[in-house]
């Protein structure tokens, strides 16, 4: 009786893997051989588009003047974007600081903070007309260009970009492998996509929208953490197409620790779980209306299993089945194959040297720690986590490279 169930137990966890690395292979085949990337057209166009930066920003005094700075020396006509800083809990000297530049600071405090929460005071306290809102964190740093990058895709017509999130630091084995997830996330769920036709996801920071569509659409909704996926599933549901830009960069800092690793997986794997249960049934509406786009980002983004947990259950699997049955091993060492060549397809070439190799082993601690994440999501979901920031400057000299 036991050994059917062993069967049983196997097949049900190789189709899984089967469909979590098809997914991710195809999307990763699509990006590098179909991504023709922006089709518009900079040298016929002006800036022209009036652009507010908008920097939610909890307890960041360590960083958020270097940001500030980064923010005020952009290759964009002055008069046509303004900085807004809502600093949430932040010591009265950095608030001074801040104060001496020419941007805008809202300070707001809140019994729970969140994101939302502080983005939607600012909607409120803005008197200035804008075209575009640009969201940042605090920890970002803009490449000199990604304005006018912007202004061309909104001039042309669209509504909704995403920008090319890459590492700020590459220090420690924690953040090499942060960058390379980060990598691979930019060209499977961003790249990708729109490669296939559909809209690309959306990642938190760097990101453009029509400025009175998404000050509607954040003044609905409330939630802890993982705001982002609610708010690129309210674009789709308009059937706004999401564009990815490629080279318009936005550096972020990479976490360096274990336990820094550990509160923001934990605070991802909530809003995974959380949100892949809320709109499941209502991304299979939508599905059976088109939208496309709105059921990869709604379902199949969300089911598909983490890249960590696919680095090792694959292989864990694969000795499995030589146990139980040779065919059935190979296969699984096929599947491994494939799967470990989808991630180097979405690799920048810049990233795969010896401190990459070198950080692989700390892969099983990665692991290790995001299965215990899994645990505490639901205490994640009912209270913010924040991620300290300490990095004032980008070290990473890869750069646009990657």
């Amino acid at each position: 009786m036991a050994r059917p169930i062993v069967y049983i137990l196997f097949i049900i966890l190789f189709i899984y893997c089967l469909l979590s690395v098809l997914y991710v292979f195809v999307l990763a085949l699509w990006g590098r051989l179909f991504y023709k990337g922006s089709q518009w057209s900079p040298d016929s166009l002006r800036p022209v588009k009036r652009i507010a930066i908008l920097v939610p920003a909890y307890m960041e005094d360590n960083v958020i003047t270097f940001t500030a700075a980064n923010l005020l020396n952009l290759d964009y006509p002055r008069e046509l974007y303004d900085v807004y800083i809502i600093a949430d809990s932040f010591r009265q000297d950095t608030l001074q600081a801040l104060r001496r530049l020419p941007l805008y600071v809202f300070e707001v405090s809140f019994e729970n903070s969140t994101k939302t929460k502080a983005l939607n005071e600012a909607f409120k306290r803005i008197e200035k007309p804008y075209d575009i809102a640009l969201i940042c964190d605090g920890d970002n740093m803009l490449g000199k260009h990604f304005l006018k990058k912007t202004n061309d895709a909104f001039v042309a017509g669209a509504r909704a970009v995403q920008g090319r999130r890459i590492a700020k630091n590459l220090d420690t084995s924690f953040a090499i492998l942060d960058a390379c997830s980060e990598a691979i996330n930019n060209h499977i769920f961003r790249k990708g996509t729109n490669a296939m036709g559909l809209s690309s996801a959306i990642c938190g920071s760097g990101m453009a929208f029509d400025y009175s569509l998404v000050k509607e659409i954040l003044g609905e909704i409330d939630v802890v953490g993982g705001f982002d996926k609610i708010l690129q599933l309210k674009i789709l549901q308009r059937r706004i197409f999401i564009h990815y830009m490629e080279h318009a960069l936005i550096y972020d800092e990479k976490v360096d620790s274990s336990s820094a690793f550990s509160q923001q997986r934990k605070r991802w794997l909530s809003s995974q779980l959380i949100y892949s249960k809320r709109f499941f049934f209502p991304a299979f509406r939508e599905l059976f209306k088109g939208n496309f786009s709105y059921f990869n980002l709604a379902v199949a983004n969300y089911c598909i299993l983490p890249k960590a947990f696919l680095l090792v259950i694959l292989p864990v699997l694969a000795l499995a089945g030589f146990l139980v049955n040779r065919d059935w091993g190979i296969a699984t060492t096929g599947l491994w194959i494939l799967y470990n060549f989808a991630l180097i397809l979405s690799l920048p070439p810049v990233l795969i040297n010896g401190d990459l190799f070198r950080a692989m082993f700390t892969i099983p601690r990665a692991v290790s720690l995001m299965f215990g994440a899994l645990f505490q999501f639901k205490k994640a979901d009912e209270q913010f986590i924040h991620t300290p920031h300490t990095k004032t400057g980008i070290t990473n000299q890869s750069k646009g490279r990657l």
